[in-house]
C-alpha cells in the first residue's frame, strides 16, 4: 500500500469531486449543513462545531467538486515524480494544504467517537446488551462516517507529501521523546479523572437535572468507559520510553521477550494523535465561539486535546527514529 498510497489518495479525490457534482445536482445525501442532523439541531451555533455546519449543497457542492478533481490531479503528478528544484513546491503546498484541512480543519468529534466507542460497543451489546435504546446505528451515521473518510483522506495527503519531499535529514527528536510523553499521559488523565468522577456518583460541575439524566441513560457510563480507553493508550504511552516498549513484557505467553515491531506502537500513536487533536480543534473553536460558561467540566478539558496529540505525535517519532538508530547501529 505505501507504494500506491498517491494513487489511492487520487483516487478518493476524484471520487469525492463527482460526490460533490452529485450533491450540487441533486442535493441528496449532503453529509454537511442542511444535511447534518446534528448541525440542523445545533441552528446558528453549527458552525463552531463544524465549518462547514451551515453549508448547503447548492452552494458547497461545486467547491467540493473542482478540489476534488484539482486533488485528484495533483496527487496524480506527484505519484508520477513530477516537479523540479522550486516546481516541487507547487504540488508540497497544496497536498498539506488538503492534508492538514480534511485531518483538522473541517473535522468535529464524531471521526474519534466512531473509532473509541466501536470496541466499547461490540462487547458491551455483545456480553450485556447494553445499552439498550442505541446500537451501531445511532453510533455510524453517514455523517460521522464521511468525516471519517475525509480524515483518512487526510492521512493519505499527508503521506503522499512526506513521499514526494522526502529528505535525506531528519530532525533529532529523540531528546524530546520523555518530555512529550509527559504531555501525552498527563492531558488525557485530566478528561478522564472527570468522567470517572460522574460515574462514581460526583456531579462535579454538573447541574442536578442534567447529572441525573445522565445517570438514568448510562451516559456516564460510557463516558467512564471512554475514559478507562483513554487511560489505557496513556498506559501504552509509557512504553514509548520504556523498555517494554521495546519488546513484549514476560507475561505475554508466546510473544515475551520478542521485539515489538516499530509500526505496531508507532502507527496506533500517530491515528490517535490526529483523531484526538481533529476534536480538540473543534472544542476550542465552541470555547472561543459560544462561551465556556457553565461549560468548564464538560468541555473545557477537551481545549486541550490537541497538545495531547502533539505530544503523543512527538513521542511516537522519538520511538521510531530512536528504534531505526539502534536498529541500524547493530548492524
Amino acid at each position: 500500500m505505501r507504494k500506491n498510497i498517491e494513487y489511492l489518495t487520487a483516487g478518493f479525490s476524484f471520487l469525492y469531486g463527482f460526490a460533490g457534482l452529485f450533491w450540487a445536482l441533486t442535493g441528496r445525501a449532503y453529509p454537511f449543513g442542511v444535511g447534518d442532523p446534528i448541525m440542523v439541531d445545533a441552528g446558528t451555533d453549527a458552525i463552531h462545531a463544524n465549518l462547514l455546519g451551515l453549508s448547503t449543497p447548492e452552494a458547497a457542492g461545486p467547491i467540493i467538486a473542482v478540489l476534488g478533481f484539482l486533488g485528484g490531479v495533483v496527487a496524480l503528478l506527484m505519484a508520477r515524480g513530477v516537479g523540479l528544484g522550486r516546481w516541487r513546491y507547487a504540488l508540497m503546498v497544496p497536498a498539506w494544504i488538503y492534508a492538514v484541512g480534511l485531518m483538522f480543519v473541517i473535522q468535529d468529534y464524531r471521526p474519534l467517537t466512531i473509532v473509541a466507542y466501536a470496541p466499547i460497543l461490540a462487547v458491551s451489546k455483545t456480553f450485556f446488551d447494553f445499552p439498550r435504546n442505541a446500537g451501531w446505528g445511532e453510533l455510524i451515521q453517514w455523517p460521522g462516517a464521511n468525516l471519517t473518510l475525509l480524515l483518512l483522506a487526510g492521512i493519505g495527503w499527508a503521506l503522499t507529501a512526506l513521499r514526494y519531499g522526502r529528505r535525506s535529514g531528519e530532525p533529532d527528536l529523540v531528546r524530546f521523546g520523555k518530555p512529550a510523553v509527559v504531555v501525552a499521559v498527563v492531558v488525557p488523565l485530566i478528561y478522564c479523572a472527570t468522567r470517572w468522577a460522574w460515574a462514581l456518583g460526583w456531579s462535579l460541575g454538573l447541574e442536578e437535572q442534567m447529572y441525573r439524566e445522565g445517570l438514568e441513560s448510562g451516559l456516564w457510563l460510557a463516558g467512564a468507559a471512554l475514559a478507562s480507553l483513554g487511560a489505557v493508550g496513556a498506559l501504552l504511552t509509557v512504553g514509548l520510553v520504556r523498555p517494554w516498549g521495546e519488546r513484549f513484557p514476560r507475561w505475554m505467553i508466546g510473544l515475551a521477550g520478542k521485539r515489538v515491531p516499530v509500526n505496531l506502537a508507532v502507527v496506533p500513536a500517530t491515528i490517535v494523535a490526529i483523531l484526538v487533536t481533529s476534536a480538540g480543534v473543534m472544542y476550542i473553536r465552541l470555547a472561543f465561539g459560544t462561551g465556556v460558561e457553565g461549560k468548564w467540566v464538560t468541555n473545557m478539558p477537551e481545549t486541550l486535546w490537541p497538545l495531547w496529540g502533539l505530544g503523543l505525535f512527538v513521542a511516537a517519532l522519538a520511538y521510531r527514529q530512536r528504534r531505526l538508530t539502534a536498529e541500524k547501529t547493530a548492524q
